[in-house]
């Protein structure tokens, strides 16, 4: 993917890196020079503990974890429903 820099010196991140990396606007990212490489790595720390929110088509609950996040056992959803309303 490619991306341009402004006269003011922005860089957007194509749509698809930040769905992929769950960026948001607002969020603080790390820019570094790596030989040739500019890298850009997200600080805030990823959740890896699994929440419910409730789907914005359907209005139900629905379990949801952040990318990179472990497998959940039978066991560790049954104790997050139990913290449902």
């Amino acid at each position: 993917m490619n991306t341009r820099v402004s006269t003011k010196g922005q860089v957007v991140l194509p749509q698809a890196i930040r769905k992929k990396m769950n960026l948001r606007a607002g969020d603080d990212l790390e820019a570094r020079v790596e030989g040739e490489r500019i890298v850009l790595i997200p600080k805030k720390e990823r959740s890896r503990k699994g929440r419910i929110i409730k789907d914005p088509l359907t209005g139900l609950p629905v379990l949801t974890a952040g990318p990179g996040a472990p497998k959940l056992t039978s066991e560790q959803v049954a104790e997050i429903l139990a913290d449902f309303p």
